[in-house]
């Protein structure tokens, strides 16, 4: 026997452990790592900027079409969002089937095409529809990317990252209007599109050509195949049935919403959160037009307050979010998940805060710079309760946490699509003082929610054991 047959019956004898591997996404180089999460935090941060880059140029639009049903014009842009409770149903499990390069690459070529579309829509109930099923496939990233970063990243250093992830997607809706209103007032509103469609392009091509698989079982699957021999082979028997396979996986987010208190409870608190971001951004470009005189061209700076506060608690999650998980982690002798909730403490008097300010400070057309800075309250108070509810989903149910993320965006788009079409008539009947006080009364309730997951989350965990497969 030759030298080189007896080293390949050595390895074939004695396989590197998967977790030792080069191919693991865990043991890649610093480099193919940054490459990989920076496509990924792209491709989150470019669906919520289309989502609210619309927002400025809402009156242009609205005249284009000769449209003048309130509800109708709000539907513009929360359609978009409400698109987002339903790619992620099919689009995350079945990159916890196919991998995650493909779904991104299918996501990016919808979107780019529905991005289009709605560039030159005939009507407006054509560009709802547009917007609606660009919405789907553009939610796709922003869950799927949360999977990808379990995927490549260790717990200890997994908060960091996901702040950086999260950070593209608080500021994208806060980035849009700033760029929609000069692009809407210079050149009209169908160029935001025609724009986004050019910025997707590029994007779609940086995925397709430096976005690497990083979904382990799909590697090893790959792998495999490379290494098989004829007598490895698998009857057909022996396969699971591809029915089977697909239908387990196209339900697990709905099973894992509706078969653990955890999932439903964190789904229900976010839904809420994300549904006030949203409801605010379509009340921006009321409240400021009418109450401050904001033209179409400037109303996106109003925006930029939210965006700093959210900056800023990001910045302070990143660090802190890892730093209190290793701090219990020695306390206690041992890892959960439940540890990701506590900084949530801190962000628990911050969205009520803002809420309030911003609402009577803008009843009574106090100086236009009050109710801005106060946004930025509601912005950082928004992080707090988010961040740290999301990574506790991906840290809890790591190998499908994609899934996870799916189930949680279901109802969170739900709400969010659907709250700001309330907004407007809450508004009308208590004012913006005692509508937002409305709503920051609410926030502080519901906020018991994640501190009894704090306390009680590990029991549920183990009690309520959803079976994935």
């Amino acid at each position: 026997m030759s030298t080189e047959a007896e080293s390949e019956k050595q390895q074939d004898a004695q396989p590197v452990p998967w977790e030792e591997d080069a191919a693991n996404p865990q043991n890649w180089s610093n480099f193919k790592k940054s490459v990989n999460l920076g496509i990924v935090s792209l491709l989150a941060f470019i669906t919520p900027l289309e989502s609210s880059i619309i927002v400025p140029g809402v009156p242009l639009l609205r005249d284009d079409f000769h449209e003048t049903r309130r509800p109708v014009t709000s539907l513009v842009v929360s359609i978009y969002v409400l698109g987002f409770a339903f790619g992620p149903v099919i689009l995350s499990p079945l990159s916890e089937l196919y991998g995650r390069r493909i779904l991104f690459n299918i996501s990016n070529i919808a979107t780019l095409a529905f991005t289009i579309a709605s560039a030159a829509a005939p009507n407006i109930a054509s560009f709802i529809v547009f917007r609606f099923v660009g919405g789907s496939f553009g939610a796709g990233p922003m869950n799927i990317g949360g999977g990808s970063i379990a995927d490549q990243i260790p717990l200890a250093r997994r908060g960091f990252v996901m702040s950086i992830f999260f950070t593209g997607i608080f500021l994208g809706p806060v980035i849009g209007p700033v760029i929609g209103g000069f692009i809407a007032k210079a050149i009209g509103w169908r160029w935001v599109f025609w724009i986004m469609a050019i910025l997707k392009g590029v994007i779609s091509i940086m995925t397709f050509f430096f976005l690497s698989e990083s979904h382990h079982p799909t590697i090893q699957k790959s792998m495999a195949k490379k290494r098989l021999r004829p007598s490895d082979e698998i009857s057909e028997e022996q396969k699971p049935q591809f029915k089977t396979v697909l239908l387990r996986s196209l339900t697990r987010p709905m099973r894992m919403l509706f078969g653990s208190p955890i999932v439903a409870g964190l789904s229900l608190y976010l839904a809420l959160i994300y549904g006030y971001l949203y409801l605010l951004f379509t009340t921006f470009s009321t409240v400021f037009p009418e109450q401050y005189g904001f033209g179409i061209d400037i109303l996106g700076l109003a925006f930029l307050g939210m965006g700093v506060g959210c900056v800023l608690a990001l910045v302070l999650l990143s660090w802190m979010s890892d730093w209190v998980q290793d701090k219990l982690t020695k306390k206690h002798g041992g890892t959960k998940p439940e540890y990701r909730l506590l900084p949530i403490v801190l962000g628990i008097p911050l969205l009520p805060i803002g809420l309030f300010v911003y609402g009577w400070t803008a009843q009574y057309k106090t100086h236009w710079i009050v109710p801005i800075i106060f946004t930025g309250f509601t912005g950082a108070g928004l992080i707090f309760s988010f961040l740290p509810t999301q990574i506790y989903m991906i840290d809890a149910f790591t190998t499908y946490a994609a899934s996870a993320l799916a189930a949680t965006s279901v109802v969170r788009s739900i709400v969010g699509g659907c709250l700001p079409i309330a907004g407007l008539p809450l508004y009308q009947a208590l004012g913006y003082g005692w509508g937002n006080s409305l709503l920051g009364f609410i926030a502080i309730f519901v906020s018991i929610g994640p501190l009894l997951f704090w306390r009680y989350g590990e029991a549920l965990r183990k009690k309520y054991d959803v079976k994935f497969d």
